[in-house]
């Protein structure tokens, strides 16, 4: 039997495309976020405010091809200043290396000396004026009557050595022009061992001066004190002194004794203390007066003293010689 054919299913028929719209969905709001939570230590530090911004790099300008051979200079481009916490560590190396620098000190031996030297120069100078000061201020309290002692003093001293060296030039100027200079020669040595004798204590002296006396009723008197006022009459001019019996020579010393007293090269003097001293008297009396003197010094201590100028006086004590032992002419 033969079988049916299958019939063809109909086509459908063909419409034309409709653009399909698409379907607006109604707006949905955005859901919220959540920030995951940070543990504090975790959180980003805050930069602080103090410190400034770093400027914003210039942009670079093209070059203009209009004008050959003329190049602008670029912008010096400040460096950012730096932080706090940079400044300090700075200051703190700088500070480290200046202190390197400097200690220790790394001297030669040529800049050593000069230092040893410019302090030794400062120390004498530090001194002189100390001095300087000290003995101007001891003259700034003096009276008017004193001072103008002092400056007489110092002209008459000055007046005898310049009358000193006339005197040697004299006698140089007769050596000289003599004739007979052996004999010339023979009155001024014995001119001179006279004058050498003066002052060595074996020749008497007499002459214009003056006569110091100090009492000492309550012993205060010691031999620096005496000692002290001899000084100060060598330096007025004393040319020939006595004290007491005792001739004052070049190598006299002063001792004081236990049970009261002074001994003068080992002899006991006792006061009242006798100066017999040839010299000129203007000289040698305000010598003692002055400020602070031998005279005010005495006082202090409960002694006396006076002086007296005379147009003449006699220094008659003597001293023996003594022959030195090791001393002895040098070979000229």
């Amino acid at each position: 039997m033969a079988r049916p054919e299958p019939k063809a299913a109909p086509l459908p028929e063909l419409q034309p495309e409709s653009k399909a719209e698409p379907k607006q969905e109604p707006a949905s709001k955005p859901e919220p976020k959540l920030l995951p939570t940070l543990a504090p230590e975790l959180l980003p530090v805050p930069a602080p405010e103090s410190a400034p911004r770093s400027a914003p790099e210039p942009e670079d300008e093209p070059e203009s091809e209009d004008e050959p051979g003329f190049e602008e200079d670029p912008e010096e481009v400040e460096p950012a200043p730096m932080s706090v916490s940079a400044q300090a560590v700075d200051r703190h190396s700088g500070r480290r290396r200046l202190k390197a620098a400097l200690w220790p000190p790394r001297m030669s031996r040529g800049q050593l000396v000069v230092a040893v030297l410019l302090f030794a120069l400062g120390l004498g100078l530090a001194i002189q004026v100390r001095s300087t000061n000290d003995h101007h201020s001891q003259l700034r309290g003096a009276r008017q009557e004193d001072l103008v002692r002092i400056l007489d003093e110092l002209d008459s001293r000055q007046q005898r050595l310049q009358q000193e060296k006339a005197e040697l030039e004299q006698s140089l100027a007769k050596l000289e022009n003599s004739s007979n200079q052996a004999k010339e020669a023979q009155e001024q040595t014995r001119k001179k061992v006279t004058e050498l004798g003066v002052l060595a204590g074996t020749v008497k002296a007499t002459g214009p001066g003056i006569v110091l006396t100090v009492d000492d009723p309550q012993g205060q008197v010691k031999a620096d004190m005496l000692l002290d006022t001899l000084q100060e009459l060598r330096a007025a001019g004393a040319e020939a002194i006595q004290i007491n019996d005792v001739r004052v020579v070049v190598n006299t010393y002063f001792t004081d004794v236990s049970g009261g007293g002074v001994q003068i090269d080992g002899k006991k003097v006792s006061a009242p203390y006798r100066f017999t001293v040839v010299g000129n008297p203007q000289d040698l009396t305000p010598a003692l007066n002055i400020p602070g003197g031998v005279v005010r010094t005495l006082e202090s201590h409960q002694a006396r003293a006076t002086i007296s100028q005379q147009q003449k006086v006699v220094v008659d004590a003597l001293v023996d010689l003594k022959t030195p032992q090791y001393a002895k002419p040098a070979p000229k």
